[in-house]
């Protein structure tokens, strides 16, 4: 099987939900914390492009530093909204689920199921 990546945030029940749908399938995804080990501007372009979505919509716009950073500023370009998410992880919703050359976002966690063979 192709191998799996897990985009996770532990203090989140989303994320640990997809963990725990993951695991009761027998499957050990690769953990990233990425609020621990923050992704680059490249690895979250490549997301995104597995996803098949934009940055904003990959966007938590509940998040303080989304109004901070005023990030709802529809002329902010898609490079200056991958910085911002690379600058501060918490932006980037969660849990992400990367199997070979495509991704998804689980929310809700069943989500993830549908990447799985």
């Amino acid at each position: 099987m192709t191998d799996l990546t897990l985009y996770h945030n532990p203090r989140c029940s989303k994320s640990r939900g997809a963990l725990e749908l993951l695991e009761a399938r027998g499957l050990t995804p690769t953990v990233v914390r990425y609020l621990d080990t923050p992704l680059d501007a490249a690895q979250i372009q490549s997301l995104l492009t597995k996803l098949g979505i934009s940055a904003r919509q990959l966007l938590r716009t509940g998040e303080d530093e989304y109004k901070t950073l005023n990030l709802a500023d529809s002329s902010l370009s898609e490079a200056q909204l991958i910085a911002a998410i690379a600058a501060n992880p918490k932006l980037m919703e969660r849990p992400i689920l990367e199997v070979g050359d495509k991704a998804i976002i689980g929310r809700p966690p069943e989500n993830v199921l549908e990447l799985l063979p």
